[in-house]
């Protein structure tokens, strides 16, 4: 029997109800599921060799979104994220999505660009030309470097230079184009840029000082489209309401900063649950969507001849399946193991599915009834929560105030009072 991601009332299991479903899809050990579970995956001895100076951890709740199908398979897709709304907006845009496929996705090779600024040339483009003729011996002691990526078909493939005339004067900048496989590859690209930039100084009798990743991976791209029927949307009326708030964004920065950050709630929701550097594709998006000069949304919005809803989206995508913390963290092992993804590249096409079904989810309700009905109602908990509820209390003071209309903390705290004073009378 083939494994499906749709699951009509999941959201209304328990979280162990639900995790035995999830374990049972992805195949999780009993280990793994109580890894899970316990909401203690990072022990102190770990969590002291990652990073510095550490005093403890801090837990971000871990949800699954259902619904996904992409390339015309079924996923659950793990979203760690504290903000409420964001995983059920996802199922629910994925849902509206299968009716007519799902999510259709590709990935251009795992290109990433490493920069050696070269500076104090008197002849910056007599310079250039020297490291142009010299980019087969630069490569060859980039790959030094690395042979295991070497072997495994990634390395350093290509290079370009560029002159830059700044404040300083002119710079000339390398870049390397190395292909990371399954790895985001920060830490290689870094290695090949600093054992080069000896060799470029000698070349072109100049200075060298940064010798650095890029976190603008404009190579390394990942492309997800979806056709959504009209009808599942609500009707064609919904359709042109969507490519209204869409276009909005397109003329808009100050729109599109939020239209692309709605993006990112999906996007990094499954890279900090799987591990990965959610700093580097924050600022890869953001400097993708402004590479015209304008700020730009990275999703699109078009209407088909059918009077359907067709969406796409392409976006920088640096991320690994080996090495950094999706190595050294359990628990984004276990999410791995829950998405089933075999390489960096198929990771990468399914968080674009999911930044653009979450992108999808928030222009419809931007569009109908406005982003905060459906938002605040998920939201009600967490504020009786900060009200000082405890318990069953939690669920009675969001209900009422979900039921009133009211969804704030002064009512919170006025409706927990209420209770406690009727208990005790």
């Amino acid at each position: 029997m083939s494994k499906t991601s749709l699951l009509p009332g999941f959201y209304k299991l328990s979280p162990e109800e639900r995790l035995r479903v999830v374990k049972e899809f992805a195949g999780l050990t009993d280990e793994e599921a109580a890894l899970i579970g316990s909401m203690r995956g990072l022990s102190l001895d770990l969590a002291n060799r990652m990073i510095e100076n550490v005093i403890g951890g801090i837990t971000i709740p871990l949800g699954v979104a259902v619904n996904f199908l992409i390339n015309g398979r079924d996923y659950l897709i793990p979203m760690a994220i504290e903000e409420p709304s964001v995983v059920a907006a996802a199922s629910n845009a994925a849902k509206m999505a299968r009716v007519k496929g799902g999510f259709t996705t590709s990935a251009t090779p795992p290109i990433m660009i490493g920069q050696i600024q070269l500076t104090k040339v008197i002849d910056p483009y007599w310079a250039k030309m020297v490291i142009l003729e010299s980019k087969d011996e630069i490569l060859e002691l980039a790959n030094a470097q690395d042979p295991v990526l070497v072997r495994l078909g990634g390395g350093a493939k290509d290079l370009d230079v560029k002159v830059l005339h700044t404040l300083v004067g002119p710079m000339v900048v390398t870049e390397l184009y190395v292909d990371c496989r399954d790895a985001m590859g920060a830490n290689a690209v870094n290695t090949m840029c600093e054992a080069v930039a000896p060799l470029i100084e000698r070349k072109t009798r100049g200075k060298v000082y940064l010798r650095i990743v890029s976190n603008l991976a404009s190579k390394r791209l990942a492309r997800a489209k979806t056709v959504v029927d009209k009808n599942a949307l609500g009707g064609e009326n919904v359709v042109d309401d969507i490519i209204c708030a869409y276009a909005f964004a397109a003329a808009d920065p100050y729109r599109c900063a939020t239209h692309n950050k709605g993006i990112m709630n999906g996007i990094i929701a499954v890279a900090l649950a799987t591990g990965q550097d959610t700093r580097a594709l924050e600022a890869g998006a953001h400097a993708f969507a402004a590479r015209s000069g304008h700020y730009s949304p990275l999703t699109i919005w078009e209407k088909n001849e059918d009077g359907d809803l067709v969406g796409t989206i392409e976006i920088p995508m640096a991320v690994g399946v080996i090495g950094g913390a999706t190595a050294t963290h359990p628990v984004a092992r276990v999410c791995l193991k829950i998405l089933g993804v075999k390489s960096a590249s198929e990771l990468a096409q399914i968080m674009a599915a999911v930044g653009l079904a979450q992108n999808l989810a928030a222009l419809r309700a931007l569009a109908q009834e406005g982003i905060q009905r459906g938002h605040m109602k998920l939201h009600a908990r967490n504020i009786a929560i900060a009200a000082g509820a405890q318990g069953a209390l939690i669920d009675i003071v969001a209900q009422k105030m979900i039921a009133e209309k009211r969804i704030r903390f002064d009512r919170a705290k006025e409706i927990l009072e209420e209770l406690k004073r009727s208990s005790t009378s």
